[in-house]
């Protein structure tokens, strides 16, 4: 498939200043699939690629400095702007976003990237989505890293949690405005303080189709279907977190026959604290290439 691009690119001056290490090579880019534009950025090079995808209504600005310290480790990491999400189209109908939809585009994304096999990964709806790819697409597949899967123990806190934002978008949707508003204010140059007002800056119809179709839908593989998944994973999970639940994980990698499980110390510590997370992350795709 012909994919429509365009793509920028953001270096570091060659001669970085003293005492601060030199960051890696960013190049950003969309594609068109479906008819609709999807973004993503490229951090390093070669041939060992790494894909993440985000959290739900959250921005591929959450994994870009996990990206730089792996790109900085040698790996080409890419992350991506689902659809709905981020500087990617935000289309209006509910029946647009799915799952298995996401897993399509991430397919596209490899597609248009010219890459026959990558490590896909990937945080909460970015974990299910890496799911996805692996029953879709098994074989353009080295490994995947599900860092807090939403599965069925979830399912209940995540309604909970979700679908009052559905009714405010759908019902009152000067809410969402004003609260997009808010964020919009607050000054941008810190990593997190950007990835949260990126999340609050949402416009009410396609925040309402984005978790309609997410929220009614397929929410990951079955049981069933997950037993089968043959991919090489590395599975994050933590506890205390009613949407993202230990047991999810914790089942998700007994699921999987080639799976290994990582406890994470709590939900933050590969954003605050990571050092110990991300150089398992950096083991566990490294080995994919040597060994796949």
């Amino acid at each position: 498939m012909s994919h429509a691009s365009s793509a920028t690119v953001i270096e570091d001056p060659p001669h970085p200043p003293a005492g601060r290490s030199s960051r890696p090579i960013e190049l950003s880019g969309s594609f068109t699939f479906e008819g609709h534009r999807l973004a993503y950025t490229e951090f390093g090079a070669g041939d060992r690629v790494v894909v993440l995808s985000h959290g739900i209504m959250m921005t591929r600005r959450m994994h870009a400095p996990l990206a730089r310290r792996l790109a900085r480790s040698g790996l080409r990491v890419v992350t991506f702007d689902l659809l709905g999400h981020g500087d990617s189209d935000r289309p209006t109908e509910s029946w647009r976003y799915s799952m298995p939809g996401f897993g399509d585009q991430t397919v596209a994304l490899l597609d248009h990237l010219e890459l026959e096999r990558a490590v896909v990964g990937g945080t909460s709806l970015g974990a299910n989505v890496a799911l996805e790819v692996a029953v879709t697409a098994p074989q353009r597949v080295r490994g995947l890293i599900v860092e807090m899967p939403v599965l069925d123990n979830a399912i209940v806190a995540g309604l909970i949690a979700f679908a009052p934002l559905l009714m405010a978008a759908r019902f009152l949707p000067v809410t969402v405005k004003g609260v997009a508003l808010a964020a919009n204010l607050v000054p941008h140059g810190n990593q997190w303080v950007d990835v949260v007002t990126d999340t609050l800056s949402q416009q009410p119809a396609p925040m309402a189709a984005l978790l309609h179709g997410v929220l009614f839908g397929r929410i990951a593989p079955p049981k069933e279907v997950r037993r089968q998944i043959a991919t090489p994973a590395l599975v994050i999970g933590h506890e205390g977190d009613p949407i993202h639940p230990f047991g999810d994980a914790d089942s998700l990698a007994e699921d999987m026959p080639h799976a290994e499980f990582l406890q994470a110390r709590s939900p933050v510590e590969l954003r605050f604290e990571p050092q110990r997370l991300t150089s398992a992350i950096g083991e566990f795709a490294q080995r994919c290439y040597e060994e796949g």
